[in-house]
């Protein structure tokens, strides 16, 4: 039995800084995630795509930004268990709750925080005869998380929105070749990803294939082409990797059998005081959660998190008072025996 604090569902940005801002409470942190390392979407979807609205950070890569979430929590010490989704919970008399894992593991936790981002991912696939077959490292990619995979590569890459754009400008300078193939003339992204592909379209850096759709594959043991309709007629592209960004479809999973408010797949909550749900003990918080107004930006989940840790305080400590000090007075004592710490001011009198 894993015993904690505070158990975080989800290891995402929200659910790593949780743990810092719960460590200057001194409130120890366990956090479980159904994927094989920490970071959430910023490690599995774009560990290479840049975020511009992180403060302090006029430009920071996704894997980045875990890098450096992962270092600021290292001297709070939090567990993990990795690999395994939370999928039972049942609420003892004290009001702890025991979480169970997929695989078994047992979670006993004052407070639960999810802070599961938009829950589990499912890459909407385009309905295609032996789709299946190509996939699982025969050509067939619903997610970039390694480019230098493509380096040299003949790539297609199929869609309309902000992934396909920019996968397809980042690609232009990995792979020999890149086709980015939509069914309709106008793109829904953002303006100058749009204009930027114009310019590698012009620069014949990228092949533009619209309005077009793929159909079909070729290849015996790994896609060696794509067959395109494109009006009534039907063209040939040779590829080694073929990647349709068609979105992806949330889902809570097992969370949302757990007597949770949900509304239209996202946890509610009560904003005006501290994210908690309908069942006291448990907290949602991030892209997760709904409520009048919400915002689905890391740096209101970052907002979430430390309030959310000041009402488990007070859930622990009924009655004591927190009071709260900056860390660059106070410092930062880590759960480990490390302190950080402002240098000291000089004293020396001036004659």
């Amino acid at each position: 039995m894993i015993e904690t604090d505070i158990l975080i569902i989800g290891a995402g940005p929200t659910g790593l800084f949780t743990v810092f801002e719960a460590g200057l409470l001194k409130l120890k942190c366990h956090i479980i995630d159904g994927l094989p390392q920490p970071g959430g979407q910023l490690t599995e979807l774009y560990p290479k795509k840049p975020i511009f609205d992180i403060p302090g950070y006029p430009s920071v890569l996704a894997g980045d930004l875990v890098d450096n979430l992962m270092e600021q929590i290292k001297q709070f010490q939090p567990g993990f268990t990795l690999n395994e989704t939370a999928e039972t919970i049942d609420k003892l008399e004290d009001g702890t709750f025991i979480v169970t894992s997929n695989k078994g593991t047992k979670h006993h936790a004052n407070s639960i925080a999810i802070a599961g981002g938009l829950g589990s991912f499912e890459p909407r696939k385009p309905i295609l005869k032996d789709i299946e077959f190509y996939e699982n490292d025969r050509g067939i990619e619903y997610f970039v998380k390694d480019p230098e995979k493509f380096r040299d590569k003949k790539i297609v890459i199929s869609g309309g929105g902000d992934s396909a754009l920019d996968w397809s400008i980042f690609l232009s300078n990995v792979a020999s070749e890149v086709t980015l193939v939509h069914r309709r003339n106008e793109f829904r992204g953002a303006l100058d990803s749009v204009e930027k592909v114009q310019e590698l379209k012009n620069e014949g850096k990228i092949k533009l294939v619209t309005p077009g759709e793929v159909i079909g594959f070729s290849g015996s043991e790994k896609i060696e082409s794509v067959d395109i309709q494109v009006g009534t007629a039907r063209t040939t592209v040779a590829c080694d990797y073929f990647i349709p960004l068609f979105g992806l479809t949330p889902k809570l999973g097992a969370i949302a059998n757990w007597g949770l408010d949900i509304e239209k797949n996202a946890i509610k909550v009560n904003n005006a005081l501290d994210y908690q749900t309908n069942i006291e003990g448990i907290y949602a918080i991030g892209d997760v959660n709904t409520y009048p107004g919400k915002l689905k930006l890391i740096l209101c989940g970052f907002h979430e998190a430390t309030l959310m840790v000041q009402s488990v305080y007070q859930r622990m400590n009924p009655g004591k008072k927190y009071v709260l000090k900056y860390t660059t007075v106070s410092g930062i004592d880590g759960f480990d025996g490390t302190r950080k710490e402002a240098e000291k001011q000089v004293v020396k009198a001036i004659e």
